[in-house]
């Protein structure tokens, strides 16, 4: 069982940043691929970065690559998601998850989830 716990959301101004971190608990952390997704309200959980064990290989959605970066340290049992440049359609609950295999863009593809963060931007 793994506990993932998100964080760093608030209200920000377009334009601006935030830093979401996801804490995990479990010992076996480091060999555990991580993704972040994000849903806003009526649509379809949507997926934005994915990494893997090490942090030396990651994925991008087109809507977020060259403004968010995936990242995490391990010796923390965290992964982050700093957040350049948003916009107001950014605004969304954002999750992390752990990756079980398979498409890694796809949310069937990840088994743990946290319980959300929220990101609002104002235009």
């Amino acid at each position: 069982q793994v506990q993932l716990v998100e964080s760093g959301g608030g209200l920000v101004q377009a334009g601006g940043s935030l830093r979401l971190s996801c804490a995990a608990s479990g010992r076996t952390f480091s060999s555990y691929f991580m993704g972040w997704f994000r849903q806003a309200p009526g649509k379809e959980r949507e997926f934005l970065a994915h990494i893997n064990y090490s942090g030396g290989r990651t994925y991008y959605a087109d809507s977020v690559k060259g403004r968010f970066t995936i990242s995490r340290d391990n010796a923390k049992n965290t992964v982050y998601l700093q957040m350049n440049s948003l916009k107001p359609e950014d605004t969304a609950v954002y999750y992390c998850a752990v990756y079980r295999g398979g498409t890694y863009y796809s949310p069937r593809s990840y088994d743990y989830w946290g319980q959300g963060t929220q990101v609002t931007v104002s235009s």
